[in-house]
């Protein structure tokens, strides 16, 4: 246990030396994202910015951003390591590879809060968005990002196998940007499409989220109507799946000797 927390720590450590190095691209991500979520408010609500409107859709993009962040990093860090040669390595080192990408998950996730704060605290201000804040919330997001973990683990396993994965990557961030809520209710969504976001890995976790943050439920009350539970299910599932595709692909990837190719 010690040996996977100060894995972790190395990994946080790390990723604040990477962002001080690069301060430049982390502001103009800032930026970029800022000018998504005005842009695409704006379309939605027909050329307005009316800020009663604005919370639930600032719930379910910030969701979608820790998402693109955690998916992004994650992927490039492992392409980056096989183009360097240097993805065995990880294997080298006393904790599991699997475990060492959730501590690199970890702290993405530490600096991607970072960020949201920023970010989020500018665009309220900018856009006059009035956002109750209840300690609800906390889990719920929690929750929500484990699963995320476990869906990540899965594409980082196919970045195992076939090395370059970022079109894969940018498919999946936006299904996760136009399909899971984020932006539009999935209770406005044909029937069909709204059950195919329901199996989307952030998607149960917005609408739980809303449910806490904008309706005032409790957490028993979620958990009474089935919603709670539901999240808690549906990440576990991720999770579980996650672990197994990735140490799936890592074992077809040693069998092709192709940790070290690329």
């Amino acid at each position: 246990m010690r040996t996977i927390l100060l894995a972790i720590v190395n990994e946080i450590y790390k990723r604040f030396l990477i962002l001080w190095d690069y301060k430049f691209n982390l502001l103009m991500q800032l930026v970029m994202v800022g000018f998504i979520f005005i842009g695409a408010s704006f379309f939605i609500q027909g050329g307005q910015l009316d800020p009663r409107q604005l919370a639930p859709l600032f719930i379910g993009y910030i969701v979608w951003f820790y998402a693109r962040i955690i998916i992004m990093t994650t992927g490039a860090d492992l392409v980056g390591e096989a183009q360097a040669g240097t993805l065995e390595q990880m294997y080298m080192s006393p904790v599991s590879a699997e475990l060492l990408l959730i501590g690199r998950m970890c702290a993405t996730l530490i600096t991607t809060t970072i960020m949201v704060i920023v970010t989020g605290v500018v665009l309220l201000l900018l856009l006059h968005i009035q956002l109750p804040f209840h300690w609800e919330v906390i889990p719920v997001l929690l929750l929500t990002l484990f699963g995320l973990f476990g869906f990540t683990l899965i594409l980082s396993g196919a970045a195992l196998v076939f090395k370059q994965v970022d079109g894969l990557a940018d498919l999946v961030q936006n299904a996760l940007l136009f399909l899971t809520g984020s932006l539009l209710p999935i209770s406005r969504f044909p029937a069909w499409l709204g059950e195919v976001a329901k199996t989307l890995p952030i998607t149960q976790g917005i609408v739980v989220l809303r449910q806490v943050d904008l309706e005032g439920q409790s957490l028993a009350a979620t958990w009474a109507s089935g919603s709670l539970s539901w999240l808690i299910i549906h990440s576990a599932i991720y999770m579980c799946a996650g672990w197994i595709i990735f140490k799936w692909c890592e074992r077809i990837a040693k069998q092709k000797g192709s940790l070290s190719q690329y």
